[in-house]
């Protein structure tokens, strides 16, 4: 099994981690990209601790970056193969960091950019016990033809949009709302006016603070948080 690892920071608090957020980098990038986002998460989860792992497949585009899976062939089925195989090995890092920290699987947040978020929401809605939440950027539901036999957990999702993505188109967002709705999964949306492939400012603070509701809700009450 491939080991994935990546930057990290830990709780601002100074403290022993209470909830561990996983961030999980777009294609042809790296861990490096999107922890830079645990100092600003951090404000509203001081007692967060943050992964960043790389994926685990060299980019087949870049000669410096990483990928879940390609994009060379996208056909349908051969992207869902992708994520699968990228699945087993993000599970098994996700199990391997529960089990270091002695934490519940209520205690992780995924976060996603792009093809980051396609996998966070490939995973954790497969996973026999659901995680405090996922928040996507940028991204799209992937397989959704064969979620809905797979489907083992309902955790709630945050997903960001811009209007005017020249990489994931915007209508990817209503697609997996429309989707996730129809399976029972709780999911809110944010709409960005204008924002190409990216996350902005007004997105990353929704998304700090669903993360601060969902987790915080699993750790007084033991379950998993309602979207408002």
């Amino acid at each position: 099994m491939i080991e994935l690892s990546g930057p990290s920071q830990k709780p601002a608090s100074g403290g022993k981690a209470k909830q561990l957020v996983v961030l999980l980098h777009g294609y042809g990038s790296n861990g490096d990209d999107l922890i830079g986002l645990a100092p600003f998460f951090a404000q509203a989860l001081p007692e967060a601790e943050f992964l960043s792992p790389n994926a685990p497949f060299p980019c087949e585009m870049s000669a410096f970056g990483f990928q879940w899976f390609g994009f060379e062939d996208r056909t349908p089925e051969i992207i869902y193969g992708g994520a699968q195989l990228a699945g087993q090995i993000l599970d098994h890092f996700l199990d391997t960091e529960l089990a270091k920290r002695g934490m519940a699987a209520r205690d992780l947040a995924l976060v996603g950019f792009s093809q980051g978020t396609m996998m966070s929401l490939h995973v954790g809605l497969r996973r026999a016990q659901p995680v405090g939440g996922i928040l996507g950027f940028s991204g799209r539901l992937i397989g959704a033809a064969a979620l809905a036999g797979e489907i083992r957990a309902r955790p709630p999702v945050f997903l960001v949009h811009g209007t005017a993505d020249q990489v994931v188109p915007f209508g990817a967002l209503a697609e997996a709302e429309n989707a996730l709705k129809a399976l029972g999964v709780p999911v809110e949306t944010e709409s960005r006016p204008g924002l190409v492939h990216s996350i902005d400012q007004v997105g990353a603070q929704k998304g700090a603070l669903f993360l601060r509701r969902c987790l915080q809700a699993a750790a007084a009450a033991g379950s998993r948080c309602l979207p408002t």
